[in-house]
């Protein structure tokens, strides 16, 4: 897809979200800023994953998308419309363009209602069809993702969590919206299950051409399924480029380590793989390193990583952005002890 071919669904530009937690009767409520100045933009028929661990803020910004969460900052733009300020009411025409899939199949499907009322849900939500012809769409549609027609008629709690997954999947899909937001979405399924979902949401993005936000913690899944992977790491996403530029030349300390944990199939190969294992836990967001925030587990930190915030910027002018002092001035990546240029 060239530049002049991307027609863009969605465009978040600093994106912020903070919760105010605790307190109590002698102690005063923190803030949490789960989201800090996370920029995004994803085309038509494309698909960005959010990499990055559990507490990244990553489910949050895909949230934050869909208007689950109103965000505290930054802008939300669909379909050319920024919905991050409109009111309930005006963003309820809008739902039809986008729908998200959440990560455990079975708290998301309500068990009192049969799989066809809940597939054909959004088509009489947003006025499509009803009655005979919400019936045979729904009947459609669970062909379309793998499923047998009369399964409209059971329940939830009589399939597979992968049936369930994809249930969800064509609950989400059937009234055809822009954007997909797929978080999680093969991480609660077994391993042999979770290959045959990704290869579904391959070919229904090719099919249909909705933009799809994959949110995962898994890479290998983000390099199979995504197009351009952006890692977050606190809150703030600390690389992003295409698919092959993170794969082959990752920029980040911290997306070279999780690389490095990455496992290969061949058990020779796996053995000989330098790997990176950080030091500590993640700083918790309440109280959020000075700084380049990856500073404190960071194997390579330098005394201006501790004092002075790196920005999210591709030296050498492309679209291979990373967050990091020591990339060299044509783009180079910084080298970890033991990785050599990339653990790839």
């Amino acid at each position: 897809m060239t530049i002049t071919e991307r027609e863009s669904v969605l465009d978040v530009t600093g994106l912020e979200m903070e919760f105010s937690i605790g307190g109590g009767l002698f102690r005063a409520r923190q803030a949490l800023r789960a989201v800090d100045d996370v920029s995004i933009s994803i085309a038509r028929g494309e698909t960005l994953a959010l990499v990055g661990e559990s507490g990244s803020g990553k489910t949050t910004v895909g949230r934050c998308v869909v208007r689950l969460l109103e965000p505290t900052g930054g802008s939300v733009v669909l379909l050319g419309r920024d919905i991050s300020r409109l009111s309930r009411n005006a963003v309820r025409p809008l739902r039809r363009q986008m729908h998200i899939v959440f990560q455990d199949p079975y708290s998301s499907l309500n068990p009192r209602m049969t799989i066809g009322r809940i597939v054909g849900g959004p088509l009489e939500n947003h006025g499509v069809v009803r009655g005979r012809e919400r019936r045979v769409q729904v009947a459609a549609m669970l062909e379309r993702v793998g499923l047998r027609p009369e399964l409209q008629d059971r329940y939830p709690h009589s399939l597979s969590g992968g049936q369930r997954q994809r249930v969800a999947i064509a609950r989400a899909l059937i009234a055809s919206p822009t954007l997909l937001v797929a978080d999680e979405p093969i991480s609660a399924l077994d391993a042999s299950v979770q290959a045959s979902m990704l290869n579904l949401l391959v070919d229904l993005q090719r099919e249909m051409r909705f933009a799809c936000l994959f949110i995962t913690h898994d890479l290998s899944a983000a390099q199979f399924l995504a197009d351009r992977i952006a890692v977050m790491y606190l809150g703030q996403i600390v690389e992003s480029g295409t698919r092959e530029e993170i794969f082959a030349a990752p920029r980040h300390p911290y997306t070279q380590s999780l690389l490095s944990a990455v496992l290969v199939p061949d058990p020779a190969v796996q053995r000989s793989r330098p790997r990176v294992v950080l030091a500590g836990d993640p700083p918790s967001p309440l109280d959020p390193p000075s700084g380049c925030r990856f500073h404190p587990r960071c194997p390579i930190a330098i005394d201006r990583c501790a004092t002075e915030p790196p920005l999210l910027v591709d030296p050498a002018g492309g679209t291979h952005d990373a967050r990091c002092h020591l990339v060299g001035p044509n783009g180079e990546p910084p080298v970890l002890p033991g990785l050599g240029r990339h653990p790839a």
